[in-house]
């Protein structure tokens, strides 16, 4: 169990998952990086078990707590203290719980059938309610938005997973009807950018990302909030090169290839051409230099929802460099030691093998970028030859 949990059991305290990690969990899901938990601890309580208690202000939570949680790595609890929560759930579907002591969950709405659907992929019929109701009618646009985003992106099940023309079919009815709904609701109050970088970690570490994307820039989330990925639709490509449409479209295309949720690479899927909106033609390249455009972007994007330093520089890594693994067998090697000896290379190809496959090329170019990279493996740890294979001396015995 969560080792923050047991410490509010240890002490007496109760102690639920609820919202998305209660979902996460009856899911079956790896838990997301952010941890929603529910006690009857008030904040002197909290301040008196946990170091470093920080106070994100009631519309996230009434304390949170950062930390590193084992082999999960970052990880930041949000307590709700009491269950007098200033903000409800949006949905019914994010009312389910589970409560830590008694190791079962909690349906006080009946949202087992909804949750079902949710995860099993079975079509709704009469007797299921539409997952979307909302729960009180005076719900915001965009906090309505953005959980519907996360739902849509983490629990969406098989209905979604059969043929191309049905999946496409499905998708787009379905997004029309909730972006109807959603922009009959009124304009919300404006959301930190702490709201905001929980939502797209969230997102970015969900099985099909692109559907929440899909949904809050139709509904002009995107548009209010990330500005830097809006003019990512005001981007064409050549139909040549990049048949799956525009910059927009691209982008969202790469996320249908990614084997794994890691954060970090699926930040550099989603920002490795933020540089193309402020590029310009330059030497028959149409997008002149939009990797180092790219990189100053996403560096000031991830400044301002706030995420780490460290975050940052790993994911402007891979925006930098994600123009380099096509030309690796062909460049020398003094032009890509230092960007081959970063731990985040592998990624870095992840995130080449995603971006070809997007705009449906085959995977040649992947493996021969592969190919060359464990060449250069091979060399650096071997004692009798450089980095680029040159012998370094000759045998003693022949």
């Amino acid at each position: 169990m969560d080792r923050i949990v047991d410490a509010l059991l240890e002490k007496g305290f109760s102690a639920r998952l609820i919202s998305f990690s209660a979902l996460d969990r009856f899911c079956g899901l790896r838990p997301a990086a952010e941890l929603r938990i529910e006690t009857n601890a008030d904040l002197a309580d909290l301040a008196r078990l946990f170091d470093g208690l920080r106070f994100p202000g009631p519309d996230i939570a009434d304390a949170a707590l950062d930390g590193e949680d084992g082999e999960r790595g970052e990880r930041t609890w949000y307590f709700r203290c009491g269950g007098d929560s200033e903000e409800d759930p949006v949905f019914d579907i994010l009312t389910i719980a589970w409560d830590a002591a008694k190791k079962s969950y909690i349906d006080e709405n009946d949202v087992y059938p909804t949750v079902r659907v949710l995860r099993d992929g079975k079509r709704r019929d009469e007797e299921t309610p539409l997952w979307h109701r909302l729960r009180r009618s005076g719900a915001d646009r965009h906090r309505a938005a953005a959980e519907a985003a996360l739902i849509l992106s983490r629990y969406r099940g098989a209905v979604l997973d059969g043929e191309p023309e049905t999946e496409d079919r499905e998708r787009t009815d379905f997004l029309a009807e909730l972006t109807a709904m959603l922009k009959r609701l009124p304009e919300s109050a404006p959301l930190a950018a702490e709201e905001q970088r929980v939502l797209l970690s969230g997102l970015m570490t969900s099985r099909r990302p692109q559907l929440g994307l899909e949904l809050l820039k139709a509904c002009g989330f995107i548009a209010a909030y990330w500005p830097e990925l809006d003019a990512l639709d005001d981007v064409d490509h050549s139909k040549e090169f990049h048949p799956e449409g525009n910059v927009w479209r691209h982008t969202l295309e790469t996320f249908r290839y990614r084997k794994i949720p890691d954060l970090t690479l699926s930040l550099g899927l989603l920002l490795h051409d933020s540089g193309k909106p402020i590029a310009e033609a330059s030497g028959g390249r149409r997008f002149d230099r939009h990797a180092e455009l790219g990189e100053r972007t996403a560096r000031a994007f991830l400044s301002r929802l706030g995420y780490p330093a460290a975050r940052a520089d790993e994911v402007a890594f891979l925006v930098r460099n994600h123009m380099m693994p096509a030309a690796l067998p062909r460049l020398p090697l003094t032009r890509t030691q230092a960007t081959l000896e970063s731990p985040l290379f592998p990624l870095l190809l992840e995130l080449y093998r995603c971006d070809e496959s997007s705009s449906f090329k085959d995977q040649g170019g992947f493996y021969e970028s592969c190919a060359a990279y464990r060449t250069y493996l091979r060399n650096v740890r071997n004692p009798y030859r450089s980095a680029d294979g040159k012998k370094l001396m000759k045998r003693l015995f022949s």
